[in-house]
């Protein structure tokens, strides 16, 4: 038996089969040219293919026969059969796909010769009448054709696609082409989105929108992305959070406010983490965190209905119940039901909480309170448990710099964390409206940054400042945009609900002559 190609082989002879369709699309394209336009712009399209195919499928042949429908499709040719004098063509557009017939009748043999020179993936205008195929497929009897754009590179074969998945990520423009699950999977995301935003202006929640460049990142603890703005001289960031500002507005008077945008951390990337990626941050001025769980309870439900039609989810096999009151766990408390070999001995003993983070291997610094390290220990052990939605409550405060403590147990503050699927999801607290309380903390996040903690917060004098003209008790919270359309898509990387993830350059980047 002879050697099999190696994959490296196997690539320079896709690269070479591709650069030699290339060249003969070019040539095609050439021929167009040299009769005119080549890329006209007076075709108007008047149907789309899935609204045509939906109203007429229970319409009978006779019936189309005798009213005849005219209609003017337009879309990329997905696939294309010559039978001599007859031709059959799928067309895709933004709503689906529907069937063109070409004959030497209709649109006339020298039309129909030139049609057959056409390639899959051109973009390509039709009018015609509707009729039915015997296997009562609904179809357009071209009348006349218009080559709109000529494809110059070749589709992947069909019931392929792009099986690389790396690639998917890099040409998510030949993804969208060739899969109907990745375009279902973003008509999904714009419409959680959608949900998201409806909700809460419903809910006399006012739209804003926040500095993305700031000078000083701030509203959470994550390492930014700096960049400098030459005619003010003067060093920027990329906005790690928009609530300081949002928070400013509700000191102005604004006291439903939400901003759903895009947040930037100079952080790794994993399947739930991309630098770039989209939250909703939301506030109501004379709430609480008790106000906002209940919200998000109800808001998970309702988007979830309204954008995939059922408040019972399939993630990755196993099924998520929206519409049940969400379990409300501490974190100690949620250690312990997970992971009973902890008992309340050990999760009170800083010594004997150190010996076992360092057992497990799990990060931490040896500066952490009791608070923080029982937070690494429960994200070492726990967090990937918490499959079905629940809050874990009682968050320390030396890991809450903007949370607002409890009056009972000043120790910890009024915040949680929101976890489905065993990931953190939603984040939200009554807010710290005490400005000298928030600026010790902001002070002690300084001296963490001088101890080396790059992700520790800045000082903000100026926000200080604005709780100084009082900011009345509020709650706020951060929800995780991408993560939810995650769940709510079943899908298991952030990566395919992002179009375009960030990724690193390609090795081999493609001549755009066409060849590579």
């Amino acid at each position: 038996m002879g050697a099999q190609p190696s994959q490296s082989e196997e690539r320079q002879t896709d690269l070479l089969d591709t650069n030699q369709v290339i060249e003969e699309r070019r040539e095609k394209l050439k021929a167009l040219r040299a009769k005119g336009n080549a890329y006209p712009n007076d075709f108007k399209r008047a149907h789309l293919a899935a609204e045509l195919t939906e109203k007429y499928d229970e319409t009978d042949r006779d019936s189309m026969d005798m009213k005849p429908v005219v209609v003017r499709v337009a879309g990329r040719m997905m696939l294309k059969r010559v039978m001599g004098k007859a031709s059959f063509a799928t067309v895709q557009d933004m709503s689906g796909q529907i069937q063109l017939y070409v004959t030497d009748s209709y649109p006339g043999k020298a039309e129909h010769e030139a049609f057959k020179h056409w390639d899959v993936g051109d973009i390509i205008g039709a009018e015609g009448v509707l009729f039915k195929t015997k296997t009562g497929e609904v179809t357009v009897r071209v009348k006349k054709l218009w080559m709109l754009a000529k494809s110059l590179r070749p589709l992947p074969e069909k019931f392929h696609g792009l099986t690389d998945q790396e690639q998917r990520y890099r040409q998510r423009y030949v993804d969208l082409i060739m899969s109907e699950e990745t375009r279902l999977t973003f008509v999904q995301r714009t419409r959680i989105v959608q949900g998201l935003r409806n909700f809460l202006i419903n809910r006399r929640f006012l739209e804003v929108e926040t500095p993305m460049m700031q000078p000083i990142p701030g509203g959470a603890a994550a390492r930014p992305f700096a960049t400098h703005h030459n005619a003010l001289d003067m060093d920027l960031y990329l906005r790690i959070a928009p609530e300081l500002y949002l928070k400013r507005l509700v000191v102005g008077g604004f006291e439903k406010v939400f901003e759903i945008n895009r947040n930037f951390r100079n952080e790794g990337i994993s399947t739930r983490h991309n630098p770039e990626f989209t939250m909703l941050e939301f506030y109501a001025a004379y709430t609480d965190y008790q106000y906002l769980m209940a919200l998000i309870e109800g808001m998970f439900g309702e988007v979830a209905q309204d954008a995939i039609g059922t408040k019972i989810v399939t993630y990755q096999g196993k099924e998520i119940d929206l519409s049940k009151p969400y379990d409300r766990l501490s974190i100690t408390d949620a250690i312990k039901k997970y992971h009973p070999e902890y008992d309340d001995a050990l999760l009170n003993d800083r010594e004997a909480l150190m010996a076992s983070l360092k057992q497990l291997g799990a990060s931490y610094k040896p500066s952490d309170g009791l608070g923080g390290l029982q937070l690494s220990l429960f994200e070492h052990t726990t967090e990937q448990d918490l499959f079905q939605p629940t809050f874990i409550l009682d968050y320390p405060a030396e890991v809450s710099p903007l949370a607002r403590r409890s009056d009972k147990r000043p120790e910890i503050t009024e915040r949680f964390e929101l976890y489905i699927a065993g990931r953190e999801i939603a984040n939200g607290f009554s807010e710290l409206n005490d400005p000298e309380d928030q600026a010790a903390r902001f002070l002690e996040q300084v001296k963490q940054k001088d101890a080396g903690d790059a992700e520790a917060m800045h000082f903000d004098a100026d926000y200080i400042r604005a709780l100084e003209y009082g900011l009345p008790p509020t709650g706020g919270a951060g929800i995780g945009v991408d993560r939810l359309v995650m769940l709510l898509t079943d899908s298991a990387s952030i990566r395919d609900v992002i179009l375009f993830p960030q990724m690193r350059p390609e090795h081999q980047p493609e001549d755009l002559t066409g060849k590579a």
